[in-house]
């Protein structure tokens, strides 16, 4: 029953995305459902972060981009997306904002791991590296990964890293990966409407601190 249920979500949502079954953009989406679905009767995958890929490979689809999910970009590692335009390789990770119980007491700076730890995994095997995330949700993204890695000091490398390691130890990230990690964009995924707006991450940045200060008046 679940399996069905999560197969007609995805039929929905499809149909909300792309109403004209003849678009081309259509069958390309049809086959991510086809393997989401069976990747989700594996206990593989989930209906949230789902749907959010599906939105998202829609956008890049939109911008030419030869899309898949849950691809493997490593043969251990795997991203939510990649899109190939030309010679040029997109990734997208898709942040949901679960922390898990064990980390109630620690969330944000667990949080802001993942995130970092995720930028600086992925972000090697992209020409374009973004992060998705729904609209109802903030991404702690640190601030060493908005300037240009010759301009990031030791010692915020080193902070970075020791932020991973309290969470991400199998395997470490290493201090050369958090150094030369870029990320490129932030996708705000509206679910509800199934739209993507892109950001470039310091006017992200600027968007959450200007929330931020609102909210503290």
């Amino acid at each position: 029953m679940e399996d069905e249920k999560f197969g007609i979500d995805l039929d929905s949502l499809l149909s909300r995305l792309v109403p004209n079954r003849g678009d081309p953009a259509f069958g390309k989406l049809d086959a991510i459902r086809v393997k989401l679905v069976e990747m989700h009767r594996q206990n593989l995958v989930k209906i949230n972060h789902s749907a959010m890929e599906v939105i998202c490979a829609k956008h890049l689809i939109s911008k030419g981009y030869e899309v898949d999910v849950e691809h493997s970009v490593d043969g251990t590692l795997v991203c939510d997306l990649f899109g190939v335009k030309g010679e040029g390789r997109a990734v997208v990770e898709i942040e949901t904002g679960f922390v898990p119980p064990e980390h109630a007491l620690d969330p944000t700076n667990y949080y802001s791991a993942r995130v970092a730890s995720k930028i600086a995994r992925y972000s090697a095997f992209a020409d374009k590296f973004s992060l998705g995330s729904p609209l109802y949700q903030v991404l702690p993204i640190p601030a060493l990964f908005l300037k240009p890695p010759r301009l990031r000091d030791r010692s915020e490398i080193e902070e970075a890293k020791r932020l991973c390691d309290r969470y991400y130890r199998n395997p470490p990230i290493a201090l050369e990966e958090i150094a030369a990690a870029r990320v490129h964009s932030v996708f705000l995924i509206d679910v509800d409407s199934g739209y993507v707006r892109e950001f470039d991450p310091e006017t992200y940045r600027e968007f959450v601190l200007t929330c931020w200060d609102a909210m503290r008046k």
